[in-house]
């Protein structure tokens, strides 16, 4: 299908639609991919952890956060996920001098608490205080552990904003992008 970039980095804040874009890709291209979340579910599940346990533990003590990393990073130095999924993955490939798109999904704080409410079905003052509580816990753990803001784009190759626009128009500027 014309592609020159052998793996895509799709990075965003939740509720950005990173998961809805990397479902699509797969789709189109058969590709593989990897999420950083479901990296974090599965080692919650492998301790016999929830979620909310295996966040506490992770915020008392960072060097599981790392080791979490370490795995993500393996698989972008791997070449063998096309997609890799996570807040940070973006500046991982970056740091790694990974030869990939990496591309970062902006969104307003409005729209992605709308995209929560619709997901998660909680009100929307709720779902707008969440994601920006998270956002500042995250911005501070990465900041504190990595030096990195997840806020600087620095590490992108493209910027897209779907504030305004669906997935089937994220999709195919995100086609553009790997197949132009």
């Amino acid at each position: 299908m014309g592609v020159i970039m052998p793996k895509i980095t799709i990075s965003g804040h939740p509720g950005s639609g990173t998961s809805s874009l990397v479902g699509k890709l797969m789709e189109h291209y058969n590709w593989s991919s990897v999420n950083g979340g479901q990296i974090f579910r599965d080692e919650a599940k492998n301790r016999k952890l929830s979620l909310a346990e295996f966040g506490k533990l992770c915020n008392d003590d960072e060097s599981i956060d790392r080791e979490l990393d370490e795995k993500l990073k393996q698989y972008i130095n791997d070449g063998e996920i096309e997609i890799v999924e996570s807040r940070l993955s973006g500046w991982w490939a970056y740091k790694l001098n990974s030869q990939c798109v990496r591309l970062w999904l902006n969104v307003s704080d409005e729209e992605r608490a709308n995209r929560v409410v619709s997901r998660e079905g909680i009100s929307f003052e709720q779902a707008l205080q969440e994601n920006s509580e998270r956002a500042k816990i995250d911005s501070q753990r990465y900041m504190s552990m990595y030096g990195l803001n997840p806020e600087d784009k620095q590490p992108y190759t493209h910027v897209v904003d779907a504030t305004h626009i669906g997935l089937d128009e994220v999709f195919s500027l995100t086609l553009e992008i790997l197949e132009g």
